[in-house]
């Protein structure tokens, strides 16, 4: 009898790592000569990230700095959800950015149609957030996984669990 070999298809962003990467961005914010007295912050709110400065263009200033950081600690940036830019208080304004943990049914729809277009012999099925693949060989779970990487998809995927 052939036996059954599976992976996980998931998406997760690394909480630690994440906050590692605020820390860096607040810590390059506070010795940049162009942030001196600027009220920019960061705060990690559960899954939600306020981001909080002078003006729009030290907005998007102390986010190209998070983006650098979290790309240098191998976090996707396609997880986050980027909000509208809203006044706050004193003057400054804030942006919520959400971070997208898991797959939705939406794209994990779009992935099991990819899996069944692409006439590998698995299976593939939904499970809560995350997506189960099976097949009789690690060859064809292998495609899946290089099928998947290289489509245009609104969010990053990790790979787990290959047994």
């Amino acid at each position: 009898m052939a036996s059954e070999s599976s992976f996980d298809i998931v998406s997760k962003m690394d909480m630690q790592e994440l906050t590692n990467a605020i820390n860096q961005t607040e810590r390059e914010i506070a010795s940049r000569f162009d942030f001196k007295d600027s009220k920019s912050e960061l705060k990690l709110e559960k899954d939600v990230l306020v981001v909080v400065s002078d003006d729009e263009y030290k907005l998007g200033a102390v986010i190209d700095i998070l983006q650098s950081k979290m790309i240098k600690r191998g976090l996707p940036i396609k997880n986050l959800d980027y909000g509208k830019v809203e006044p706050a208080s004193l003057g400054t304004v804030r942006q919520r950015i959400s971070l997208k943990q898991g797959i939705d049914q939406e794209n994990a729809k779009k992935i099991n149609v990819l899996i069944r277009d692409s006439k590998i012999k698995v299976k593939s099925q939904i499970q809560g957030d995350q997506i189960r693949v099976t097949g009789k060989s690690k060859d064809d779970l292998q495609q899946i996984i290089q099928l998947l990487r290289k489509a245009d998809l609104s969010l990053d995927l990790q790979f787990t669990n290959l047994k």
